[in-house]
């Protein structure tokens, strides 16, 4: 993958298995969202594929997919309920089911009572979990979060990875884009930290430790990033 004559993404490969929590980590700038945005074509892929149980992914296709960007993307004039029904009939709920999926969310994350409540009107935080909302309505069997709690309190991060482990063992396949180190270790099968692109280290969470002398992710991070100073870039 490459914008004009900078290659972003460089012969890279990897394999998320079937029901497993998958950590895609990286500095700011590493290629993390890129690799994102390019299997799931919101950027044209200038080589590689996507395979999805051994065929081609495509939007279009049967499976059901949740994609939490990390940028909000919400209608910000309209209230919270109307938003959520109107991305749920979108993902082929009827409105009935569209209302209970939502309520129940809403409630379940204490903003039971922003239901009519303008999105402009809440704060980022509560815009992110309205969008997270949105994301899992539908029960999707393959769901993709960059950086789900990123800017929440320690309470609410602890809230969202309980819902995301939730949907792991109802059989979610899912990849988790994270700054995180905790939320890897609790969460996470398996990981891939890109550098410049490429793999910097593959593999379960146990084997990355024992190939960086047992060290923890944070250490391990700091390895391997630690001489860069990226922060406040963009994700390339």
């Amino acid at each position: 993958m490459q914008f004009g004559d900078v290659r972003v993404i460089d012969k890279l490969s990897f394999t998320v298995q079937q029901g497993e929590t998958f950590g895609l980590l990286g500095s700011n700038g590493s290629g993390k969202t890129t690799t994102i945005r390019a299997l799931l074509g919101i950027y044209p892929p200038t080589s590689g594929e996507l395979l999805v149980g051994g065929r081609p992914y495509s939007v279009s296709g049967d499976i059901r997919l949740g994609y939490l960007p990390e940028e909000r993307g919400l209608y910000k004039k309209e209230s919270v309920i109307d938003t959520m029904l109107y991305f749920g009939q979108l993902k082929g709920l009827s409105r009935e089911q569209a209302q209970k999926e939502a309520l129940e969310f809403l409630d379940r994350v204490d903003l039971a009572d922003k239901a009519k409540t303008r999105l402009d009107k809440l704060s980022g935080g509560q815009q992110q979990k309205v969008q997270l909302g949105i994301t899992i309505m539908d029960n999707p069997e393959l769901l993709i979060l960059d950086e789900p709690t990123k800017g929440f309190d320690p309470v609410n991060r602890r809230l969202l990875m309980n819902i995301i482990e939730n949907h792991q063992k109802k059989g979610a396949t899912v990849i988790l884009v994270t700054h995180q180190m905790e939320e890897v270790e609790r969460l996470c099968d398996r990981i891939i930290l890109l550098k410049d692109g490429k793999a910097a280290a593959y593999g379960t969470v146990k084997e990355v430790r024992k190939a960086h002398d047992g060290k923890s992710l944070d250490d391990i991070f700091v390895s391997i990033y630690g001489g860069e100073n990226k922060e406040g870039q963009d994700d390339a």
